[in-house]
Formats: structure tokens, C-alpha cells, sequence
């Protein structure tokens, strides 16, 4: 259900704006809309697992609070991130 270390470090590697970049925004949404997918999965599986749907919707709520920053901060690596990870069908 978790990542493991070389998933994230490849996602890490993927987003990242510069070397070591581990913080940004790009970064952030990347991780936290694998672990989406993965808790995703998960509560299709299980979906009594209540306890897991709540960290779902606060993963969901980060996301989309990271996303407007985004969004507001520069509207052209917003939109290059979007249709990089299949957000917004």
C-alpha cells in the first residue's frame, strides 16, 4: 500500500526542477497522487477499511490545496503537470 524507497526516488527523480529537489510542488502532487492510486486500489479491495478512506480524503484535500498553489504560482508548469500525471479527464 505504501511506496517503497526506489518507487519514490524514481518519482522524485522524475518531477524534480533541480538536483537534490525533493520539496516542490511538482514533487509533492507526484507522490501524493501515487499514494491516491494506491489507496485507491486498495479501498476497492476493502471498502469497509474506514480508517484508510479518511487518509484518502485528507491525501485528496493535500493535493488539491498543493494544486491551486500551483495553479496560482505559474499557470504553464500547473497545466505541464496535470496532463503528465492524467489529472483532469
Amino acid at each position: 500500500m505504501t511506496l517503497t524507497q526506489d518507487e519514490k526516488q524514481q518519482i522524485i527523480e522524475e518531477h524534480a526542477r533541480h538536483e537534490g529537489d525533493t520539496g516542490s510542488p511538482e514533487v509533492q502532487i507526484a507522490l501524493l497522487t501515487s499514494e491516491i492510486n494506491n489507496l485507491n486500489d486498495h479501498m476497492h479491495t476493502h471498502s469497509g477499511d474506514y480508517h484508510s478512506q479518511r487518509g484518502l480524503m485528507k491525501k485528496i484535500g493535500h493535493r488539491r490545496n498543493l494544486l491551486a498553489y500551483l495553479r496560482k504560482k505559474d499557470i504553464t508548469r500547473y497545466r505541464d503537470l496535470i496532463q503528465k500525471l492524467g489529472l483532469r479527464r
